[in-house]
């Protein structure tokens, strides 16, 4: 049976989807934006603040799912320039203790609202 996880301390969807989805022990979300939940704008400054504003929003997910970043098997992250990479990353790797998630990483065109960065995860209930 699938729940839908939502919470107000990470953007609402901006279209016909969900934050999160519960099945079973996993939690599928959305890709998260840079985006913050209070102004509905992008974190100021550059990739490194959107990607600190998406982690911010996936914690804000994971704890109202009742879990940490501990439970993400697999992340994919999409970004505007492929040169905003090692900045991603610098914010990335800060977010995990331990062993890291699996991940993909890849450049697209265009980002929704013109963002910078966007991350989507799994995670798994222990």
């Amino acid at each position: 049976m699938k729940k839908v996880i939502s919470t107000k301390n990470a953007p609402a969807a901006i279209g016909p989807y969900s934050q999160a989805v519960m099945v079973g022990n996993m939690l599928f979300s959305s890709g998260q934006l840079g985006l913050d939940p209070a102004t509905g704008d992008f974190a100021p400054g550059g990739v490194t603040e959107q990607t600190e504003q998406v982690f911010r929003n996936i914690h804000a997910i994971l704890a109202e799912a009742g879990l940490t970043t501990a439970h993400i098997v697999k992340t994919t992250c999409f970004l505007a320039d492929m040169g905003d990479f090692a900045a991603m990353n610098a914010v990335y790797e800060k977010q995990f203790s331990g062993q890291f998630p699996a991940r993909s990483a890849v450049a697209v065109k265009t980002l929704p609202k013109n963002g910078l960065v966007e991350i989507e995860f799994v995670a798994v209930q222990d």
